[in-house]
C-alpha cells in the first residue's frame, strides 16, 4: 500500500510539473495528428513482420497512449526540468541514479553467474559512492570499470527463457512477456533493499521525500532517453520499433540467432 501511495503521488507530481511547463513545452512539438495506420499485410516479406505480437490491437492502443502520455505530460515535465536545472546538476543527478542502479547490474550478474561483470560492477558502485561522492561523479568508467547494463529481463533471456509476446506496457512502452516480468522481479528486489536500508525512516516528511525522489528519478530517465514517439520518419514506426526492441533483446540476453520468434 506505501509502495502504491508513493507512485500515484509520483504520477500526482509529474502531472503538475506538466501543467505548469505545458506553456513553455507546446511549441517544441506541434504535430497533434498520428500518423495514419498501415497494415501488416503491406509488409509481409520484410523481416519486422515475424515478431510474435498476437495482441497486436491492444499493443496499437497502449502505444497511441503512450504517445500522448509522453507529449502531453512527461516530456514538458522533462522540458521544464531541463529549463531550470543547470546542465552541470543534471549530470549529477543522472549519474546518482545510474550508480543506484548499479544494484540491479550486480544482483543480475550474480544470477547470470559472471563472476568477472559482477566483480566489477560491485568495483564500480563502490568507486563511484566513495570517490565519486555518493555517485555524483563517475570516476569508475575512466579507471576502466564501465558499466554493465542488466536486468532480470536478460537474466532469464540467458538461462533460455523465451521472450513470448511483443507486450507494449504503459508508461514504460515496448516489452514482452519475459521482460515485463523481469521488470517486476527487479522492481520487487530495489524495493525489498529500499525497505530494508530506509534512509528516511521516522521522519516527518518521509513520503514527500520518497515521492520526490521517486518523481525525479522517473524525470532523469526520461530525460536520459532520447527517443521520441513518431519522429523515426518510417511510416511503419510500430513494425520497426517492435522488430528493434525485440532483437536488441535477443541480442542482448545472448539467444539470437538461436531461434526465430514467430508464432510457435
Amino acid at each position: 500500500m506505501r509502495n502504491l501511495r508513493i507512485t500515484c503521488c509520483a504520477i500526482l507530481t509529474v502531472c503538475v510539473l506538466a501543467t505548469l511547463t505545458a506553456c513553455a513545452g507546446s511549441g517544441a512539438h506541434t504535430r497533434s495528428e498520428l500518423p495514419p495506420r498501415h497494415s501488416i499485410a503491406e509488409l509481409k516479406d520484410e523481416p519486422f513482420a515475424v515478431v510474435h505480437d498476437p495482441w497486436e490491437s491492444f499493443n496499437r492502443h497502449m502505444y497511441k497512449f503512450d504517445y500522448y502520455f509522453d507529449k502531453y505530460l512527461f516530456l514538458p515535465a522533462v522540458r521544464g526540468y531541463e529549463f531550470v536545472t543547470p546542465v552541470f546538476l543534471q549530470d549529477r543527478i543522472s549519474n546518482f541514479y545510474n550508480n543506484i542502479a548499479e544494484v540491479r547490474n550486480f544482483t543480475n550478474s550474480a544470477f547470470q553467474l559472471k563472476g568477472k561483470d559482477s566483480v566489477k560492477t560491485l568495483g564500480r558502485f563502490v568507486t563511484n559512492s566513495t570517490i565519486g561522492l555518493g555517485g555524483l561523479f563517475d570516476p569508475a568508467s575512466k579507471l576502466g570499470l564501465e558499466r554493465n547494463y542488466q536486468d532480470f529481463g536478460k537474466t532469464l533471456g540467458y538461462w533460455g527463457v523465451d521472450s513470448g509476446p511483443y507486450l507494449v506496457l504503459p508508461i514504460f512502452g515496448p516489452s514482452s512477456v519475459r521482460d515485463t516480468g523481469g521488470l517486476l522481479v527487479d522492481s520487487g528486489i530495489t524495493y525489498g533493499i529500499y525497505t530494508l536500508v530506509d534512509p528516511f525512516r521516522g521522519a516527518d516528511n518521509e513520503f514527500a521525500v520518497t515521492a520526490g525522489i521517486e518523481t525525479l528519478n522517473a524525470v532523469d530517465t526520461r530525460h536520459q532517453q532520447s527517443f521520441r514517439y513518431y519522429e523515426s520518419g518510417f511510416p511503419f514506426e510500430y513494425y520497426l520499433v517492435r522488430f528493434i526492441y525485440h532483437e536488441k533483446r535477443e541480442i542482448e540476453s545472448g539467444k539470437a540467432g538461436k531461434d526465430q520468434s514467430g508464432p510457435q
